[in-house]
């Protein structure tokens, strides 16, 4: 290993090792960014109120003023699968034992932060550090072991842990009073664990890279654009662009991944408006689409019989399956009094994946569609406030199969989730 790379793995343990950012909500990514906007159900792409908007859209950071917010949320996945007993008759046996498996390690910390500073009546510049999204997995034994057997034999229970975290310098400014735009350079870093997948190491180009290799590390760049116009009283719509974050691949899981171990951020499209039904009530809408079918590792189909040409880590390897997904976002807020304001919201996906995928997903069983969220801000005195958020996502079955399993094996994936978030804000 070379310096560079050694510094760079440095880097991203370091700025990993402040979070646990795990999320398995649209696909992996969070249903939004600050407390303010998921007390909305994510929607606010219209709507800037904190620190944190220029990850929603940098360009109304502008409209914030001198600010810093700083929170966490307490995230709760309830994940797991059932795998049917319906394998031929007679032997082999099926390929996961037929039971109802429930994963492990289900409370995580996901703190975030976010500064913003006026530069003049025009502009301004910040600084946000959360969490991208995630996904986990930890079950307590070894759930593969029939599978490809004896040609792979697990020695450990199975499980994935993934983990991605954005650093941004939103710069926004007003090109009059009614219209900005801003645009966002962002950092990430990733890190991932496998453990358990040796049965499929004679399914991979490079056997010796699919698991059990501890936490490997990965950072990117892109970036992020806005647009935010108000072109009435009570009527604002904004837009915003995240482009595809060109990730370092994940060289200790070369052979798990597709194009050896590539794992970029899919790009994502925001559109939405906000409209003041009365002076103390705001309704906001959002569409947004998640391009995730774009990257090979995430977007690759595991529902065709494996072939020299889909071996794991090749450029056609098997991957998710996971599909574009278009989201509607919908929220309401209500400045109840001069310190209180009220949220709620709910927003509604697209099925991430097809049935076909559904078993080979129990590594990532991201089924959740539907979530609704409820938030409030309390204005303590002119310099502070706080706000919280909570949301449910509610419960989520695929069934399915899969051609590469003996069968073909039916099972089902499913999950639901909890998350509270807490922020404070100090304005100067």
């Amino acid at each position: 290993m070379n310096h560079r790379t050694t510094v760079q793995r440095l880097l991203c343990a370091a700025l990993l090792s402040a979070t646990t950012c795990v999320h398995a909500t649209n696909g992996y990514s969070p249903t939004g960014f600050g407390t303010t906007n998921k007390g909305l159900a994510g929607a606010g792409v219209a709507l800037p109120q904190d620190a944190m908007a220029g990850a929603t859209n940098p360009a109304g950071m502008v409209l914030v003023g001198d600010r810093i917010d700083l929170g966490f949320a307490l995230f709760n996945p309830n994940r797991g699968f059932t795998a049917d007993d319906n394998a031929a008759s007679p032997p082999p046996p099926p390929s996961v034992p037929p039971g109802s498996y429930e994963s492990e390690s289900d409370l995580f910390l996901i703190p975030h932060f976010g500064w913003n500073k006026r530069l003049d009546d025009v502009s301004s510049i910040g600084i946000l550090v959360g969490a991208n999204g995630g996904m986990n997995t930890d079950y307590e034994e070894d759930i593969w072991r029939n599978f490809n057997n004896p040609a792979g034999t697990a020695t450990s229970s199975t499980g994935v842990n993934f983990a991605q975290l954005f650093l941004g310098v939103p710069y926004a400014r007003k090109l009059n009073e009614r219209h900005s735009i801003g645009i966002m350079p962002i950092v990430a870093a990733q890190r991932f664990r496998a453990k358990g997948l040796e049965p499929f190491q004679g399914l991979s180009i490079d056997p010796t890279n699919v698991t059990n290799n501890g936490y490997d590390y990965s950072w990117g760049y892109g970036v992020r654009v806005g647009w935010l116009g108000q072109f009435t009283d009570r009527l604002s719509i904004g837009a915003s662009a995240q482009s595809r974050l060109y990730m370092t691949e994940f060289d200790d899981y070369s052979g798990l991944f597709a194009e050896e171990g590539d794992f970029d951020v899919p790009p994502t499209v925001t559109v939405g408006l906000s409209y003041k039904v009365r002076p103390d009530v705001i309704v906001v809408a959002d569409w947004q689409r998640i391009f995730y079918n774009t990257v090979k590792s995430l977007g690759n189909p595991n529902d065709t019989p494996i072939t020299p040409t889909t071996l794991l880590g090749s450029d056609d390897g098997l991957g998710f399956g996971w599909n574009n997904v278009d989201i509607i976002k919908v929220g309401v807020q209500w400045a109840y009094s001069p310190k209180l304001t009220l949220r709620a919201g709910i927003s509604h996906a697209d099925q991430m994946f097809d049935n076909g995928e559904a078993l080979f997903n129990v590594l990532a069983p991201a089924t959740i569609r539907t979530h609704a969220s409820l938030g409030m801000t309390y204005q303590i005195d002119r310099s502070s406030a706080v706000s919280v958020a909570y949301t449910r996502a509610f419960k989520e079955k695929i069934d399915g199969q899969n051609p590469n399993f003996t069968g073909p094996q039916t099972g089902s994936v499913e999950m639901d989730q909890h998350e509270l978030e807490v922020s404070w804000a100090w304005l100067f």
